[in-house]
């Protein structure tokens, strides 16, 4: 799944507050971007998603679902 088709995303929270998708499709993304297989290798707290411009703390995708969680009050 890539945001590009949607707008440039630059980082966890900026997906958050995309006024054009859906609370599930940034909860799909975000799940997507926190997963192993984007782990960056010599640096397993990073992850490196393809549609991300840099790598990104694997913390910063987990609050990004938890701050989305609690806006959608499904928390």
């Amino acid at each position: 799944m890539s945001v590009h088709y949607f707008s440039p995303v630059l980082n966890p929270q900026a997906l958050v507050e995309h006024p054009q998708l859906e609370p599930e499709v940034k909860r799909a993304i975000l799940a997507s971007w926190a997963s192993d297989r984007y782990a960056v290798r010599s640096q397993p707290r990073l992850r490196k998603p393809p549609d991300l411009p840099q790598p990104v703390p694997v913390q910063d995708v987990l609050s990004a679902l938890a701050r989305l969680d609690r806006m959608d009050g499904s928390a």
